[in-house]
């Protein structure tokens, strides 16, 4: 078996189970122990945004990686490694489409700030209370003076499958369209995903995909499942996704401890 020397995991639906917002009290001493006693570096490879993904993981934010924003913006103890960027007629074309859509709220991702232009208030104190990013309310986003990372739809409980299935035809030859748990519908730039981020990360750290582990439950996690030797899925996955993997943990959390005892 290959020495594992990094591991990046999706939080929403995997280290964060049943819509809980924050993680387990045993969760960030697991990890500093993995980089401690087996020099695994982790990552937090989600479609949540660097500020809130820091906040989550405070004891240990500098010590670890994050793959934010799906891939578009990256970090290593605190430094932005790259990011990429929607091209911007695009993204002004999604955010119209989506306002016309009458269940549908958008953000609009920035570095480490979020955009939103709600159509009800309570999604914006959702998102500012509830979800923790760091949010902005805006009139007019073709005004926001920063590069766009990402596009995203919310529906509140699901995002509709016309929706999905719209933007999909219209705009997957333009922009990945990918979906991100049940209530969101993510627009980034084209060929980008957490499979491509997560292989120019582990080449700029000089790690092998053959030393890598990714753990996930989504559609937004199949690339990377796909890039690594050790792919894992939670139970609470679909059958879908654990097609990728034949390792399926119940927790996270006890496949670190695994990982530590030398079980695994």
């Amino acid at each position: 078996m290959s020495e594992i020397k990094l591991i990046a995991s999706d939080l929403d639906g995997t280290l964060l189970l049943n819509g809980a917002q924050s993680l387990r009290e045993d969760t960030c001493d697991y990890i500093e122990k993995l980089l401690k006693q087996k020099g695994i570096i982790f990552f937090a490879a989600s479609g949540r945004q660097y500020y809130s993904l820091r906040r989550l993981f405070e004891p240990i934010k500098e010590k670890i990686g994050f793959l934010c924003e799906n891939g578009c913006v990256n970090y290593y103890e605190g430094k932005q490694l790259f990011k990429e960027v929607l091209n911007r007629e695009l993204s002004l074309e999604l955010i119209n489409e989506v306002l016309k859509r009458e269940k549908c709220e958008v953000m609009v991702s920035g570095a480490e700030v979020v955009y939103l232009k709600p159509k009800n208030m309570q999604f914006y104190y959702y998102m500012r209370d509830f979800i923790k990013f760091k949010v902005e309310l805006v009139e007019d986003m073709s005004k926001i003076n920063e590069d766009f990372m990402k596009v995203s739809i919310y529906e509140e409980g699901a995002v509709n499958e016309e929706t999905v299935k719209y933007f999909h035809e219209k705009y997957n030859a333009k922009c990945t369209v990918v979906t991100s748990g049940n209530e969101w519908l993510d627009m980034i730039p084209k060929n980008v995903n957490k499979g491509s981020a997560l292989k120019k990360i582990l080449e700029y750290l000089g790690i092998s995909p053959e030393n890598c582990m990714a753990i996930g439950d989504s559609d937004n996690d199949i690339e990377m499942l796909k890039l690594v030797k050790y792919p894992v899925t939670v139970e609470s996955a679909n059958s879908e996704i654990k097609a990728y993997t034949k390792i399926i943990t119940d927790n996270v959390e006890n496949l670190f401890k695994k990982i530590l005892s030398g079980d695994f």
